[in-house]
């Protein structure tokens, strides 16, 4: 299987920044299955919502809320992606979560256990 461990989640006044470390592993991981990995965040009693994502051939989508304060990158050789969140709000703390959905014809859509971000006022 894959598997996605973050770090790089905590506490933070608004202003700041923090950044988000995705590593990935396990039997089934291969580059060149991955179609997206990208960024998602959950805050308490809202939906799931896409954060970032950056596709296989390099292609970034933003979601409006972030574009311009977060920074989404990847480096293959590490099986890592990151998230650099500048400028934090307190409307950015939730659990955010690192996913990597393979192509469709290889099937697989995975997600890491999540990591906490708080963003005080």
């Amino acid at each position: 299987q894959v598997q996605l461990v973050e770090s790089g989640g905590g506490l933070v006044q608004a202003g700041g920044s923090l950044r988000l470390s995705c590593a990935a592993s396990g039997s089934r991981f291969n580059i060149n299955s991955i179609n997206t990995m990208g960024w998602y965040r959950q805050a308490p009693g809202k939906q799931r919502e896409l954060v970032a994502e950056i596709f296989s051939g390099g292609r970034i989508n933003y979601s409006d809320s972030v574009k311009g304060r977060f920074t989404i990158s990847r480096d293959n050789a590490k099986r890592t992606v990151y998230l650099q969140m500048n400028s934090l709000e307190p409307e950015d703390t939730a659990v955010y979560y690192c996913n990597v959905k393979f192509w469709v014809s290889v099937g697989g859509d995975f997600w890491g256990q999540g990591t906490q971000v708080t963003v005080s006022s």
